[in-house]
């Protein structure tokens, strides 16, 4: 068994034994620099939701708030510096080259990063930390934080109450299903540029 479909059955198992605390549990790792991905967690969670262990409303508020303290975590850890963050972070299997590139898109892009991160893979595990770096404010930190997380994570829940019994297979196509919803939100994106721009734009003078 492979290191994917071992870290699958104890997800599953955890999940099963602790009902929404193990969710919460499951996506505090997540939101900090643990290797626990959201798309072996939460689609899972869906399936329970279709086979009536789970209420959506609960799964969305547990992991909701498991993003938010395990974000909160890594940021936290970030205010301390860089250092502390290198030094605690090898036992969570930190990558310091993804966390430098993750580092250099938050002050690339500031503080809306931290809502467009939560649908980019890599960067969502690591962006608290650049914030914490940075000295963001809370408030706006969690309100984005919080949006961001929950839109994610609603989506691979979902995702799992729409594929049944079938919901495993998301995990497989986790680097698809992240190009997409990178390049759906690219295009939204681009579409809302356009609006604004051909809304800005002054209507011509009508000649006579």
């Amino acid at each position: 068994m492979g290191l994917t479909e071992t870290l699958l059955v104890y997800i599953t198992q955890l999940i099963s034994y602790l009902g929404y605390f193990g969710v919460f549990v499951l996506m505090t790792l997540e939101s900090m620099i643990a290797p626990v991905p959201s798309e072996m967690v939460m689609p899972f969670a869906g399936f329970l939701v279709y086979s009536g262990q789970f209420q959506m409303v609960w799964v969305l508020v547990a992991s909701s708030l498991g993003s938010i303290v395990g974000s909160l975590l890594s940021y936290w850890m970030g205010r301390k510096g860089e250092a502390v963050v290198l030094r605690y972070g090898r036992y969570l299997l930190l990558n310091p080259h993804h966390l430098e590139w993750t580092e250099l898109f938050f002050f690339r892009h500031g503080s809306k990063t931290i809502f467009i991160s939560r649908f980019i893979p890599i960067v969502r595990h690591l962006i608290s930390i650049p914030a914490g770096l940075g000295k963001m404010k809370l408030l706006p930190f969690i309100v984005y934080t919080a949006i961001g997380a929950t839109m994610w994570n609603a989506f691979l829940t979902y995702l799992g109450l729409w594929l049944k019994e079938h919901w495993e297979v998301i995990h497989h196509y986790s680097h698809t299903l992240d190009l997409i919803v990178v390049a759906g939100g690219v295009l939204c994106l681009a579409g809302y540029l356009i609006w604004r721009y051909r809304r800005a734009r002054p209507a011509n003078p009508v000649k006579d």
